[in-house]
């Protein structure tokens, strides 16, 4: 089964992610978006795994859960992957919880390693990716887009949501686009 970990964010701030793709849908560049309601947080794609390396996964993430504190989250930025100049991928990035979310992301990194998955080349980068460029069609409207939903998301207020687990899900690709399922939920204790 394919499968990633990652934090569910709140329907105030999937309503946010929607207003940001509407503004962004006005530039009518060649985007990908992503739809606002299975938008999350992922902190650790796996990729093809075995029932056997599930359950070890279910473990190692309770074991990290009863370490962790509960902490808030806020939606304080929107930018671009690989920079600004050729943006490949358009994300939401974090004001709150950026630190907390990087910690738990290293604290993955580490267990996972133990029991065979490849470590990441890139270093962890906190963020919710609301859409993929696909082409350079419009792509000056749409930096212009993104430079000002970034000013505006930063001088809002910011909609906060309190993480309280962490989730195991199942990602099953299918042509009218991923379902995701979950599969273990550990809950942060400490």
């Amino acid at each position: 089964m394919r499968a990633f970990i990652a934090i569910e964010i709140s329907d105030q701030i999937k309503d946010i992610l929607a207003r940001l793709e509407s503004h962004l849908k006005y530039a009518g560049a060649d985007v990908k978006w992503v739809n606002p309601e299975i938008i999350h947080l992922t902190l650790k794609f796996l990729g093809e795994i075995t029932d056997s390396k599930c359950e070890a996964v279910k473990s190692a993430l309770d074991v990290i859960a009863k370490r962790a504190k509960p902490f808030v989250m806020t939606v304080k930025d929107v930018g671009t992957f690989p920079n600004s100049a050729r943006p490949r991928v358009i994300w939401a990035g974090l004001g709150n919880g950026a630190f907390e979310t990087a910690e738990l992301a290293g604290q993955i990194e580490d267990s996972l390693s133990k029991i065979g998955f490849p470590i990441e080349d890139r270093p962890f980068s906190p963020h919710l990716t609301i859409g993929r460029v696909r082409s350079s069609l419009n792509m000056e409207k749409l930096k212009d887009k993104i430079f000002s939903a970034s000013l505006e998301v930063q001088s809002g207020s910011a909609v906060s949501h309190k993480v309280t687990s962490i989730i195991l899900f199942q990602s099953a690709l299918t042509p009218h686009g991923p379902i995701y399922t979950k599969l273990h939920e550990s809950t942060l204790t400490a």
